[in-house]
């Protein structure tokens, strides 16, 4: 169903706005817009001690390593636990999970569990904190599989299809929050002065026209050949497209952001250099999936460069996969070069 509703010129809380759609969906019960008003909740928490942090000495290492084998960050920490406080009684989850967390996050006892599943990242991109570089929240939003009790692994193992919303919080210099409910993808500027979310990018659509790509080239060496034509071939001006110039920042949320208002495309593809990326780096449950729900809500799409994302089964809560997301022409164009030239390599 689409939202009809007119908002230009008008000044649109995030609470309108999240009402607002509910009301198309008369049997919806409000659960789910609960949930989202969480998430606003958290970003506005973690908002406050990212444009302070130097302040409120949240700078650098927790010094421990989350089951990533990544060094925690001070920021990360309170990240994790301002999204676990602010969901772990309210009756609407079934069970959370966390890309800094080994196994499921099970509700606690004394709290009654519902219908909704969420996974999340709390801190995308957190090795920038130290030097002021943005970095984002991302969350992904499931009914529960299971039909009662404590929700388990199974709830948590969903393919990106099954989604009923997802969405990230960029902080930079100024803190946004996009989310899709897969009624297209809006986007809300907090307002400091009032401490409020309000709407300022509605509907939101991929430029047919993209501008950008963004890799980390350091690592091309160890690319698969048809990777390396592919990137050969977005520096070239050709009859698809003009040609891109490189824009990364390193960190997925800001660059994933930076693609979807401008055009264009991220990729992170699997690399013969690290033994723990030969399928890829990217976490397929916490940063993959919802942006890739996020994309094609958009207008784009995401691959692993062989198939869709929203299509892969998780088999493991930490999963790895490449990444190729934007828009669809160039992803495609990467699934076509990876097939001919790879495939070529294999025969050779």
């Amino acid at each position: 169903m689409t939202i009809t509703t007119d908002y230009a010129g008008k000044l649109i809380t995030i609470e309108r706005f999240i009402l607002d759609q509910q009301q198309a969906h008369p049997e919806a019960t409000g659960t789910l817009t609960n949930i989202l008003y969480d998430m606003a909740l958290g970003a506005k928490i973690i908002a406050s001690k990212t444009t302070r942090a130097g302040l409120a000495e949240i700078l650098g290492s927790a010094g421990e390593e989350n089951v990533q084998g990544e060094e925690v960050q001070k920021l990360d920490a309170f990240a994790q636990r301002t999204i676990f406080r602010l969901n772990d009684h309210t009756g609407r989850l079934a069970v959370m999970a966390s890309e800094e967390v080994e196994q499921v996050i099970p509700i606690p006892k004394q709290f009654p569990v519902g219908k909704y599943v969420l996974l999340f990242d709390p801190l995308d991109g957190s090795s920038n904190i130290d030097v002021n570089v943005s970095v984002g929240t991302i969350f992904a939003i499931y009914r529960r599989k299971t039909k009662e009790g404590p929700g388990t692994l199974t709830d948590c193992l969903q393919k990106g299809r099954k989604l009923v919303a997802a969405g990230y919080i960029l902080y930079g210099s100024s803190t946004m929050m996009v989310y899709s409910t897969g009624n297209g993808v809006h986007g809300f500027t907090l307002d400091p002065a009032i401490g409020e979310f309000l709407l300022s990018h509605p509907n939101i659509r991929m430029p047919a026209v993209p501008k950008y790509y963004s890799a980390n080239q350091g690592y091309q060496p160890y690319w698969s050949p048809g990777v390396q034509a592919f990137t050969e071939w977005l520096q070239r001006d050709t009859p698809e497209k003009k040609a891109l110039s490189l824009r990364y920042i390193g960190s997925l949320v800001a660059d994933f952001h930076r693609n979807l208002l401008t055009g264009g495309i991220f990729f992170y593809p699997a690399d013969t250099k690290d033994p723990k990326k030969p399928v890829g780096k990217l976490r397929l449950l916490y940063e993959a999936s919802p942006l890739a729900f996020l994309a094609e809500q958009a207008g784009g799409y995401a691959s692993n460069g062989t198939q869709a994302i929203l299509d892969i089964e998780p088999t493991e809560l930490h999963q790895r996969v490449p990444l190729y997301i934007g828009n669809r022409m160039l992803v495609e164009k990467a699934e076509a070069m990876i097939r001919e030239y790879d495939e070529a390599s294999v025969v050779a």
